[in-house]
């Protein structure tokens, strides 16, 4: 099923049983943040701003249909997270997770900061280039258009184990992107269909082994 209204990305929240209580009401609340943030800097498209709870909410949070249960037990990083997807979400929604922002631009960092304050969660946020992290172990690794995919890995995969779950939205090139990798790396991915973009897609993968990050 792919969702293609504003009505049934609602019902579908509604129909959820995994989400913590209140996060309904504080995806409410984000979605009056990010019009009046969206005046001041272009966090979304502006085609998007009618269309948030399917593009952004349902976008984001369809990963956690990808994750099992026992891979929770440390931090999801969720890496160049911009307006704040899908990191801002997942933490609106499941805030007993630890869930870690990362984002270098200051204007972005402000807004998370702020999101994080008016939204009453304890999500972290690492206003730093991903480069420049410490090499701390996660569960659950997240990107939503933060680089081609050979480099995303190169730069990230120090920070996963045998165990931890990558879940990369891609777009309608997301297939032949992951089929441009070395085989080692196709096998420890597949795609799963995007419930938001009949175009898109989740590259799901777990256990994804160390690549050089390749020069500029």
């Amino acid at each position: 099923m792919i969702l293609r209204s504003e009505e049934q990305a609602r019902e579908w929240f509604a129909a959820r049983n995994d989400l913590a209580p209140g996060a309904i009401q504080r995806l409410e609340r984000l979605e009056g943040l990010l019009h009046d943030e969206n005046r001041r800097q272009n966090l979304v498209s502006a085609g998007t701003l009618d269309a948030i709870w399917v593009r952004h909410f349902a976008d984001s949070v369809q990963l956690l249909d990808h994750v099992p249960r026992e891979t929770l037990s440390s931090p999801w990083l969720d890496l160049g997270s911009g307006g704040g997807f899908p990191g801002l979400v997942i933490a609106a929604c499941r805030p007993d997770l630890t869930v870690v922002l990362v984002e270098c631009r200051a204007k972005r960092v402000a807004w998370l900061d702020r999101a994080k304050l008016e939204l009453n969660l304890s999500f972290q946020i690492a206003g730093s280039r991903v480069e420049n992290l410490p090499s701390v172990p996660t569960s659950v690794i997240s990107a939503r258009a933060f680089a081609p995919l050979p480099r995303l890995l190169a730069l990230s995969t120090r920070f996963s184990t045998s165990q931890t779950q990558w879940l990369l939205p891609r777009g309608r090139g997301g297939r032949q992107e992951l089929a441009a990798m070395p085989k080692s790396v196709q096998a420890m991915f597949h795609v799963e269909q995007s419930l938001t973009d009949s175009d898109s897609v989740i590259l799901v993968g777990r256990g994804v082994p160390p690549l050089r990050a390749k020069a500029r």
